[in-house]
């Protein structure tokens, strides 16, 4: 959702800052533009619609060493060439790009630009107006951007060019993503550091509520009230191998694809020299000393949650509740006497639960972030870490870091049963082994989703999943993966609930994927599927090895029961990728979707 560049240097600016922002296309936009600044002044070039649009309108005997660039995902005014960035102030002097939302943008319009004329309808327009009205009335740059920085409400990152000061990119952030990246004689601006690792792999964390100058060979970083701050770069662990598509026609089936890579990879992270599973001992004594733990997520993350409930409540026998990260920020619940906070995210940027975040730890709560991303911001403000050790995840719509998730929860939850001396009877490493060669099985069956997604899904304008149990957690997973990239209304549902409402919605044809991986509950679901199809429902029914019927459409391999979630969203990963193809949606970038969501 939006990103942001910048470059300062020798080098001419323009193709690296194009390069750069299509490597934030997987982001989510819906315009994007570059300004560059040389000794004529700034010269802006912005199009709605893709990087691929702007490059060609982008003035190729335009010379300049200093710019930057953004991709804008709309909040404040509809897509369009006028509300794309970088914006400019009235005076044309100070030119922006703006990550965020600025809460009280309408006020500031009414307190301090009565008589300016404002050209498009974002709020990140306010911004550079209020600083050029700042030094209108005789303030220093620095000091207009250091008030201006003061009274904004709500999330921003920026980057701002002075046209009077072309070796000087000023940047600041608070509560969304932003890096300064170093390089020999050059420096970098970047939400995202995959933007910029093509040039750096050095990168220095921006603090919430820092201003930071940047110019060609060095980076001054200060508070608000203009103290300097020190802080040591770190290297990005980013393989820039992992962020192309190779010899895949999207990313989406890539990460598919990787999955069982995955899988091994934790398993082997988290392994000891003895072949057994080992978390740090601080998170596990967190763990089993917490008397109920709160997982927040959003989206595939809380559909990861809710297995991993079932894990640790099922394993070391203690309390879980899921939430919704955007409702517990305003919502919040009676909490326990000791709590512990489990923030999932893969990205580690997500907005509405780093706000929960902030609220857990006024009130002195410890708190755990499992994420993709070593560094970023839920991460470095838990207590806190367990990496998924996934690499890049480009597509919108997660695959590979779901299971991830899943994997990473198993093994928090068996460590910490463990931990109080109640063993699993089962042997998790081992399991996890099986997992990941289940799913090279079943990635190698595409054939068959397509087959399925063909059958299934061709021409239907809705679709339901329904499960028992975990089967149910999953059934939401499938639910999300499809609508997500083939904007199918697809819902999921607990199997039993369906009478209770949503079967009135069930016409002759309506699709029904039905997962029945779960022995207990087995009998079950099938009963559920036998009540659509007396209301004409077209039943696809997915079960495990050793629960098969004659009429399921597909069956998995054979693994541990509870673990079965794992691999049982595989072929509804498959079955959604085939549908959004067949129905030429843009499978790694669907509409409207951002792949990491900056904003509450």
């Amino acid at each position: 959702m939006c990103g942001i560049v910048g470059f300062i240097g020798q080098q001419d600016s323009k193709d690296i800052l194009l390069k750069g922002l299509e490597k934030l296309e997987y982001r989510g936009y819906d315009s994007a533009g570059i300004a560059v600044m040389n000794k004529d002044g700034v010269h802006t070039f912005k199009e709605k619609g893709r990087i691929a649009e702007l490059r060609e309108i982008v003035d190729e005997k335009v010379e300049a060493h200093t710019g930057i660039g953004h991709t804008r995902w709309a909040t404040h005014g509809v897509p369009s060439r006028v509300n794309a960035h970088p914006h400019q102030s009235a005076s044309s002097r100070f030119t922006i790009v703006h990550n965020g939302v600025i809460e009280n943008y309408a006020i500031l319009k009414r307190e301090y630009l009565q008589d300016v004329q404002l050209t498009s309808d974002t709020d990140t327009e306010v911004v550079v107006q209020v600083i050029d009205q700042f030094v209108a009335k005789g303030l220093e740059v620095e000091e207009a951007f250091r008030q201006t920085l003061s009274i904004l409400k709500g999330s921003y990152a920026i980057a701002l060019l002075d046209e009077q000061n072309p070796d000087m990119i000023y940047v600041a952030k608070n509560k969304s993503p932003l890096l300064v990246g170093l390089g020999d004689e050059f420096n970098v601006v970047a939400s995202d550091a995959m933007a910029m690792l093509h040039v750096t792999d050095q990168y220095l964390e921006i603090m919430d509520k820092e201003m930071v100058f940047v110019e060609r060979t060095s980076v001054t970083i200060k508070d608000l009230q203009g103290n300097v701050i020190e802080r040591a770069p770190y290297k990005a662990e980013l393989d820039a191998s992992d962020i192309e598509k190779g010899t895949y026609p999207h990313y989406m089936l890539k990460e598919i694809d990787e999955q069982p890579v995955v899988i091994r990879r934790i398993v082997e992270k988290y392994r000891t020299e003895n072949g057994g599973l080992t978390v740090d001992k601080e998170i596990i004594d967190a763990v089993n000393s917490s008397d109920r733990i709160y997982i927040i997520a959003a989206g595939t993350s809380y559909h990861a949650g809710l297995v991993g409930k079932q894990f640790i409540e099922g394993w070391a026998k203690i309390p879980v509740e899921v939430h919704i990260a955007s409702e517990f920020s305003y919502n919040m619940p009676l909490l326990s006497a000791k709590p512990l906070f489990i923030f999932i995210s893969q990205s580690g940027e997500t907005a509405d639960s780093r706000a929960v975040l902030v609220q857990i730890k006024e009130l002195g709560h410890k708190a755990l972030t499992i994420t993709n991303v070593p560094g970023s911001t839920l991460s470095r403000e838990a207590d806190f870490t367990m990496l998924l050790h996934a690499g890049p995840e480009i597509a919108v719509a997660s695959t590979k870091a779901y299971t991830a998730q899943l994997a990473v929860l198993s093994i928090l939850a068996a460590v910490a049963a463990n931990g109080k001396g109640q063993s699993l009877e089962f042997d998790l490493t081992k399991e996890l082994g099986i997992i990941a060669n289940a799913m090279d099985v079943l990635c190698g069956q595409k054939e068959e989703m397509e087959a399925i997604a063909t059958e299934y899904l061709s021409t239907t304008r809705n679709a339901f999943f329904i499960g028992r149990s975990v089967d149910y957690y999953v059934g939401l997973e499938g639910a999300l993966k499809l609508k997500e990239i083939s904007y199918i209304q697809a819902e999921g549902f607990a199997g039993g609930e369906l009478k209770h409402g949503t079967i009135a919605l069930i016409e002759n044809g309506t699709p029904i994927i039905a997962l029945s991986t779960q022995e207990h509950v087995n009998l079950s679901i099938r009963g559920n599927v036998k009540e659509v199809v007396a209301r004409g429902a077209n039943p696809c029914i997915i079960s495990m090895k050793g629960l098969e019927e004659e009429d399921d459409r597909f069956v998995l391999p054979s693994i541990q029961a509870e673990l079965a979630p794992l691999v049982a969203v595989v072929p509804l990963q498959l079955i959604s990728y085939y549908a959004a193809l067949h129905r030429g949606c843009d499978v790694d970038k669907p509409r409207n979707l951002a792949k990491s969501v900056t904003v509450e």
